[in-house]
């Protein structure tokens, strides 16, 4: 959160107070989300288990204390990468909506012309081009023959581990392709 502080260093009482209130409404984010999009966090371990028992709380004032609680663990580390997950997850963050609209295009250019692929590997060598080559042949087949598109999803998959996403911290992607697995 923000300090301000005057040439002296002071931080007013009511500026923390605000910063503690900002962080315990980031930690009530956290405990309205699901286990398991709580483990890909990777969120500390003493933070996690408080976020987990806060939801096998049911008195008000046990859940009070535990938010508080929640809150005073949300001080001792860095919010800004949890703020990110949480904007991704709402669908609020910009990059991430421009990375899956640069990965649709080149799912679109793919489909659309062979040509594409040369350009595609040019500009993400890592790929593998027979891969590619037969996920664009199967669901361009798919869609002639209005069959379920599960070759141009995997294709999409298969751009998405390409291209790497801007602004996610790549623990959270180590674990997300590791589910994907």
């Amino acid at each position: 959160m923000t300090d301000y502080q005057n040439d002296d260093g002071y931080v007013s009482k009511s500026q923390r107070k605000r910063d503690m209130d900002a962080l315990q409404d980031l930690g009530r984010e956290l405990v309205d989300l699901s286990k398991d999009t709580l483990k890909k966090m990777q969120l500390p371990e003493d933070l996690l288990t408080a976020v987990l028992d806060y939801k096998r709380f049911n008195a008000n004032g046990a859940l009070r204390r535990q938010m508080q609680y929640i809150g005073r663990l949300m001080r001792d580390i860095d919010p800004e990468p949890i703020q990110q997950y949480l904007k991704v997850l709402k669908g609020e963050s910009s990059e991430h909506i421009a990375w899956q609209k640069l990965l649709e295009r080149w799912r679109d250019k793919l489909m659309a012309d062979d040509k594409a692929l040369s350009d595609f590997l040019a500009a993400f060598p890592e790929g593998d081009p027979q891969q590619l080559r037969t996920l664009m042949r199967n669901a361009r087949k798919e869609l002639q023959d209005n069959k379920p598109p599960k070759a141009y999803r995997q294709l999409f998959q298969e751009i998405k581990a390409l291209i790497p996403e801007p602004g996610k911290p790549r623990l959270w992607q180590k674990d997300e392709e590791e589910d994907a697995e």
